[in-house]
């Protein structure tokens, strides 16, 4: 057992007062949130400018709603259907864990598309300036993954770095909730980042889009060969998970979006 690592056991709730308290997990979604909103705010007016700050502002109650009603919704269809069914009220218990990041970007698409459509906003060049912000609580979100030792990686008892989770048995594990913060968070965000300053792929509508549908559905998939799938689904056709089956379509698309040509 030299070398490895024990969980740091950082209490999942930050402050607790009575009955009430805040947790790591609610943390890392207001903060995502916020720091979303700001970022997005000053990429909205970028040229060419495809709506005002005001409206982020306004948008910003949407996205909140997408992102939690969509994430536990597609957590339930994706994952426990069958559970839920059995125990419909579980749906509601959203303090006890389960959120699916494909369920939340369908949420958060459908609030999109209709907020554009509500406010004459061009669909492509908005999702465009929400592609870049969105790796923020991406990264956040698995860092509160960890904090709360869940969503552990795979075995790996030979790693310099296993950890072993309180959760999880005497194992060693790829800390696997890490390896996607990097990924999903904070390359694909330096990478769109990167790409959001140049003017060229900021004036081709749906460019930033198609790279993060790629680039997330590529890291998630990477992700997914160290993290232990869950155990009530375990690995699906050809050994893949659930969470890779899933990415396949954003890949698709992301790629359709960035050679899809742009019209005079």
């Amino acid at each position: 057992m030299m070398g490895v690592l024990l969980f740091p056991q950082i209490d999942p709730v930050i402050v607790q007062i009575g009955p009430f308290g805040i947790r790591w997990y609610a943390m890392a979604y207001i903060v995502g949130l916020v720091l979303g909103w700001r970022l997005m705010r000053v990429l909205v007016v970028k040229t060419p400018p495809v709506a005002t700050a005001l409206q982020v502002d306004d948008f910003l109650t949407w996205a909140t709603l997408g992102v939690v009603l969509g994430g536990r919704l597609g957590y339930v269809l994706f994952y426990q259907p069958f559970a839920f069914l059995a125990d419909p009220l579980r749906i509601l218990q959203v303090w006890s864990g389960g959120m699916s990041f494909h369920g939340g970007m369908l949420g958060v698409s459908i609030a999109t598309i209709w907020f554009c459509r509500r406010n004459a906003i061009p669909l492509l060049g908005f999702a465009d300036r929400m592609a870049v912000v969105a790796p923020i609580g991406l990264c956040l979100g698995r860092l509160a993954n960890f904090i709360n030792g869940e969503l552990w990686g795979r075995e790996a008892p030979d790693l310099p770095w296993a950890m072993i989770f309180p959760y999880a048995g005497p194992v060693p594990r790829h800390p696997s909730q890490l390896y996607q913060a990097v990924l999903e968070g904070v390359v694909l965000f330096l990478v769109l980042f990167a790409c959001s300053r140049r003017d060229a792929i900021r004036a081709h509508a749906g460019r930033l889009t198609g790279i993060f549908l790629l680039g997330y559905g590529l890291a998630r998939i990477t992700g997914e060969f160290f993290r232990e799938p869950d155990a009530f689904l375990g690995f699906l056709t050809f050994g893949a998970t659930m969470g890779q089956i899933l990415s396949i379509p954003m890949v698709l698309a992301g790629f359709w979006l960035i050679r899809r040509p742009v019209r005079a």
